[in-house]
């Protein structure tokens, strides 16, 4: 697969929120204590969004399209800037960060069907866990947290028709583009 990587140098990705019918939310704790996030991955300029969102469903957490049910995507890409550090200066085209569209669906499996070992080594993740819903925006690396913050916004009105859940009591510390808070 060729990452699709567009002319302003966002490269395309889909971004998964997987909810169980209590509102909680899957939270993959990455290797080596790297942190916590959401299942993503790139989207290849010849892939379509839903293939793309279920075969990164597949090689990062094991599930299959049986396993969930859609609901609802971002109307629009939510973008990111990578900090300088981590801008990989080799290779053409330059990445400076990622374009995201967020799909959120409900879990309908069990608990012991997720596995990590339907992928390249190493796996995406090495341990997770069900989290409340707002608190991967406080969980995930720090340059990803606005993007977090606006998927669980927009994605939000379609899993909670009658209110998003309460704000925690530090959403209005956290940065943000105004978007949710």
């Amino acid at each position: 697969m060729t990452d699709w990587i567009d002319e302003d140098g966002y490269r395309a990705n889909v971004g998964i929120v997987l909810m169980r019918s209590d509102g909680r939310v899957f939270l993959g704790g990455r290797p080596g204590g790297r942190g916590w996030q959401f299942p993503q991955g790139g989207i290849s300029r010849e892939e379509s969004l839903e293939n793309a969102l279920y075969r990164e469903l597949k090689e990062e957490i094991g599930l299959v399209p049986s396993d969930v049910e859609y609901l609802g995507a971002t109307s629009e890409w939510l973008h990111y800037r990578l900090p300088k550090q981590y801008v990989r200066r080799h290779g053409a085209p330059r990445c400076i960060g990622q374009k995201q569209r967020w799909v959120l669906l409900r879990f309908l499996a069990r608990d012991e069907q997720v596995r990590f070992d339907t992928t390249s080594e190493p796996p995406e993740f090495d341990e997770w866990r069900w989290a409340e819903y707002w608190d991967p925006v406080r969980e995930v690396i720090f340059f990803k947290r606005d993007v977090y913050r606006r998927a669980l916004h927009e994605l939000g009105a379609i899993a909670f028709p009658d209110g998003l859940p309460p704000y925690p009591p530090w959403w209005e510390a956290e940065p943000s583009s105004g978007a949710g808070g």
